[in-house]
C-alpha cells in the first residue's frame, strides 16, 4: 500500500512586527493519487485519494450509487498490475492504484463509466435528483432516539484526536460513526471528503451493519447532497458536520426525514454550538434554557 504522507523540504515565509523572515523546514504534506476502479473488467471510476482503506472505499462508493447492497455481492477485489514499468523486468508493477472487482451476481442497475469520473474535490458528476435518490433507497430512516446536542459536540472534539494524517498534514478530511451515545465505532480520512465518507461507510457494510440506524455521520467538512446522499443509502438518520450545509444538501435531508446538523464547533471547557436545519425531533433539547 502506498504512503499516506510524504515529506517536502519547504520555503516559509512569515511577518512579525512588520519585518518579513524567510526559512526552509521540513513538512509533511497528504499523499494524494489516483485509484483506478474497474467492475467486471470495465472502467467504473477514476477518483484521486488518499491510498488506504481502498476495499472500504470501493464498497461504499458502490453501495452509495445502489449498484450493491452487501458484501456478498462483490466476489472478489483484488489490486492489479499498474501502468508503471518495472525497468529491471520490463513488466507492468504493481502500483496498488488499480483495483479490479467482480461482483457475484447480476448488478442492481446498470452503470455508465463517464457518469461516475471523479476527483478529490467535486465528487460523483451527474448525480442524480432528490427523488431518484430517494426511489433507490432501501432504509426508512428511524425516529425512534432523541440525542442530546452535547453527545454531538463531544464527539466532533474528540474527532480531531482520532486524525492522525490531519495532525501531520493538515490536508484531509475526516468522516466518523457515531453511536448515539457518543460512542466512536470507526474514522477513516483522506483528501476527499467523499472518499472520507464512502471508506467509513463501506466499513460498515463489510461489517454487516447496515442499516446504521443507531450512529450518526460525523464529516470535518461542509455537507453536501453527495454526502447526504451517501448517510440516506446508508439508513443514516442524522448527518452532523462542522462547516456548512449546501442547500441541495439541506433539501434532501428535508425530504428523506434526515436530521442534518451544521457548523458542529466543539469550544474549549466543553461548549460549543450547532444548527440544526432539518428534523431536530432527534435532538434532544428538554435541558435547553430560553
Amino acid at each position: 500500500m502506498g504512503r499516506v504522507t510524504e515529506n517536502r523540504r519547504i520555503r516559509t515565509v512569515r511577518v512579525r512586527d512588520g519585518r518579513l523572515f524567510a526559512g526552509r523546514k521540513g513538512d509533511h504534506v497528504a499523499v494524494e493519487e489516483p485509484l483506478d476502479i474497474r467492475l467486471n473488467g470495465q472502467q467504473l471510476s477514476l477518483t484521486m485519494r488518499t491510498p488506504g482503506n481502498d476495499v472500504e472505499l470501493i464498497h461504499g462508493f458502490l453501495h452509495g450509487e445502489g449498484i450493491i447492497r452487501s458484501r456478498e455481492d462483490i466476489a472478489e477485489a483484488r489490486y492489479c498490475d499498474g501502468a508503471v514499468v518495472d525497468e529491471g523486468s520490463g513488466y507492468p508493477q504493481n502500483t496498488y492504484n488499480v483495483m479490479e472487482l467482480t461482483t457475484s451476481g447480476p448488478l442492481l442497475q446498470p452503470f455508465i463509466t463517464k457518469n461516475f469520473t471523479t476527483t478529490s474535490a467535486c465528487g460523483v458528476c451527474g448525480s442524480e435528483s432528490i427523488n431518484a435518490v430517494r426511489a433507490k433507497g432501501r432504509f426508512d430512516l428511524t425516529q425512534t432516539w432523541k440525542i442530546d446536542p452535547r453527545t454531538v459536540l463531544d464527539a466532533a472534539r474528540s474527532l480531531n484526536d482520532e486524525q492522525a494524517v490531519f495532525a501531520r498534514t493538515g490536508g484531509v478530511h475526516a468522516a466518523a460513526l457515531v453511536r448515539t451515545d457518543g460512542t466512536v465505532l470507526a474514522v477513516r480520512e483522506d483528501v476527499g471528503r467523499h472518499n472520507a465518507v464512502d471508506k467509513v461507510i463501506g466499513w460498515a457494510l463489510l461489517e454487516d451493519l447496515l442499516p446504521v440506524s443507531d450512529c450518526f455521520l460525523l464529516v470535518s467538512s461542509r455537507a453536501s447532497f453527495e454526502i447526504a446522499q451517501k448517510a440516506f443509502m446508508a439508513g443514516i438518520p442524522l448527518l452532523a458536520c462542522v462547516s456548512a450545509a449546501s442547500s441541495l444538501a439541506v433539501a434532501t435531508a428535508d425530504e428523506v426525514g434526515m436530521t442534518l446538523i451544521g457548523f458542529a464547533r466543539a469550544l474549549d471547557g466543553g461548549d460549543g454550538r450547532m444548527n440544526v436545519y432539518t428534523h431536530p425531533e432527534r435532538i434532544d433539547l428538554s435541558a435547553a434554557e430560553g
